[in-house]
């Protein structure tokens, strides 16, 4: 087989707060933005990775969610503990000070982790978590 990696998903629940933190703090090019009403789908991704992509989407968009796990999302994505994407640089201390200097939520400064990665972890406007480790 030969099964590539082409879309993740990521919640959003403000889509001016995500464009600026992606494209703006993140550097990533927006590839795609629908809107249908108040909703927005945002693709965006890295510049050097065109087949790679991440669609922010509206979480309560799909007719089959009931307002109960819609309230369940909502405090899920305040915890940050409902979406999250692992990243990666080649300079880890660099990109932790300019995201750091752009207001980015910081979670956890750069660390050794016991298993091996050097990473560091933010929050995106919606609550979810981005770690980036460091490639070696």
């Amino acid at each position: 087989m030969d099964i590539t990696i082409h879309q993740t998903y990521l919640p959003h629940n403000d889509p001016d707060a995500s464009l600026a933190f992606y494209r703006d703090t993140l550097g990533f090019e927006v590839r795609n933005h629908v809107e249908y009403g108040e909703l927005h789908w945002i693709t965006i991704g890295p510049a050097n990775q065109p087949d790679v992509s991440i669609v922010l989407t509206p979480p309560g968009a799909d007719p089959g969610i009931t307002d109960d796990e819609r309230r369940t999302i909502a405090e899920m994505m305040a915890k940050g503990t409902y979406g999250g994407i692992n990243l990666a640089t080649k300079d880890l201390d660099g990109t932790f000070a300019q995201l750091q200097a752009g207001d980015a939520e910081v979670v956890q400064e750069p660390t050794d982790q016991p298993w091996g990665v050097r990473d560091c972890a933010f929050r995106d406007p919606a609550g979810n978590m981005i770690r980036i480790m460091e490639l070696r």
